[in-house]
């Protein structure tokens, strides 16, 4: 029994540890990163160990031994090649080409370590940075505020525009920065039964309240409202985060129109560009698109009808438009909003008219990660998309940039759709509290 139970043990150990080995450095790993490789090593050494105790008195016995520890050898060799392999391209990447730094201010990033960053940012090797949650559980308002003023001063220093600050501060459940900033209800609760006429007066109040808070850490850009209806049945399948449910503001796409308009409107007032999210709609997808692709079957005459107004009547205001994962049948069956040419060029560009930022949900995420990070950079920057948003994982921005950077000495992107795609990153970064919207 005991040795039935070795040779389980070290079968399962080389699976395993073959398998994190080979798909090394993931965004579903993130929590292990810091020890991920001192990890395979120290188990497969605990497995080899336990695979020199086998017996080998059959040819079978042998095979059975030396397999395995074929396998947990490979699996050691693997983990230490990847994570040299990163810390390579790392180097590289902040050494800073010309090449590098010709793609560099369509990525905005999440970061932990100020060095780093401020490296990035002097260098022009990203056009903004995202504060997520983990970043703000580790800061007061202040420090905050101090890092975002030393970037800025950074890029002025360089000749270089000012950053795109993110947040992802919708209110409600979505409240990335809370705390350090007051937590508020989400925008649902704006809507009061018999009380019509001063709707958008007071998501205009509170936008501008939220705004306020926001503009005072350095934040130019709110990854809010979301703008999706919200769902009639339950909702995608496994549904860990886009739980539309709790964060939509109303099935009733007038009512949700109003609301995210009259928000934005007050969030701009401070000096914050809004975000309509998550374009095509997430409101009829079955599937949750931070772990699985999902497409929308929908016509495209019934989506104009409902799900997209409150982004056409509200993004005329100066909001972006986050593009979710989703793919969007009636027009491009072959790939997510995100990635697709002939949602951004055709649809958004031509046919709305909308001249405003488009961003991408994050390239993290599990319905486009599968692609490869860099597939989903390249194909995103060549269907015009002007931002990419890799915020809780950014050690995935290395491979990404450098991947795009490849693809610019290639003359893969239009050189002329960059420019114009960096003006309008660069109007949301300077833009500064004004009033008379």
């Amino acid at each position: 029994m005991r040795q039935n139970t070795r040779f389980a043990f070290v079968w399962l150990a080389a699976a395993l540890l073959l398998a994190l080995a080979t798909h090394s450095r993931q965004p579903y790993l993130l929590a292990i990163r810091a020890i991920e490789t001192p990890l395979v090593i120290m188990l497969a050494l605990v497995a080899l160990i336990a695979a020199t105790r086998m017996p080998i008195s059959t040819g079978c016995a042998i095979w059975s031994r030396q397999l395995p520890i074929a396998g947990l050898l490979l699996a050691m060799v693997l983990s230490i090649g990847n994570e040299q392999a990163f810390h390579r391209q790392r180097g590289a990447v902040l050494s800073g080409s010309n090449s590098l730094r010709a793609v560099g201010s369509h990525f905005v990033i999440g970061y932990s370590h100020f060095d780093e960053i401020a490296t990035l940012a002097k260098r022009g090797l990203i056009g903004g940075i995202y504060l997520g949650r983990e970043f703000a559980r580790t800061r007061s308002a202040s420090t905050i505020k101090a890092e975002i003023l030393a970037l800025q001063a950074l890029r002025e220093q360089a000749g270089l525009p000012p950053l795109i600050v993110a947040a992802d501060q919708e209110g409600g459940q979505v409240a990335h920065l809370s705390p350090p900033l007051e937590p508020l209800p989400a925008l649902a609760s704006l809507i009061e039964p018999g009380d019509d006429e001063s709707l958008e007066q007071r998501a205009r109040a509170y936008g501008a309240l939220q705004g306020n808070g926001l503009s005072a850490l350095g934040v130019n850009l709110n990854l809010g409202p979301v703008a999706d209806l919200r769902p009639s049945g339950r909702g995608p399948v496994l549904d860990t985060h886009t739980l539309l449910k709790r964060r939509a503001i109303s099935a009733d796409p007038s009512l949700v129109s109003r609301v995210a308009e009259a928000y934005g409107h007050g969030l701009r007032s401070e000096g914050v560009t809004p975000t309509l999210k998550h374009f095509p709609g997430l409101g009829r997808t079955k599937t949750d698109t931070h772990h699985f692709a999902t497409k929308l079957d929908a016509s495209v005459a019934s989506l104009a009808a409902a799900d997209w107004l409150p982004f056409r009547q509200a993004a005329h205001n100066g909001s972006a438009i986050m593009l979710a994962h989703v793919t969007l049948a009636g027009i491009d069956p072959d790939q997510p909003a995100s990635l697709s040419r002939k949602v951004v060029q055709n649809l958004l560009r031509e046919d709305w008219g909308h001249d405003g930022l488009l961003i991408t949900d994050d390239l993290n995420m599990g319905a486009v990660f599968r692609k490869g990070i860099c597939n989903t950079a390249v194909t995103a920057l060549s269907a015009g998309v002007d931002l990419l948003l890799i915020s809780y994982d950014p050690d995935q921005y290395f491979a990404a940039i450098t991947c795009a950077a490849n693809a610019f000495e290639q003359g893969e992107f239009d050189p002329q759709a960059l420019a114009y795609s960096r003006k309008r990153i660069q109007s949301v970064a300077n833009h500064d509290r004004f009033s008379g919207i």
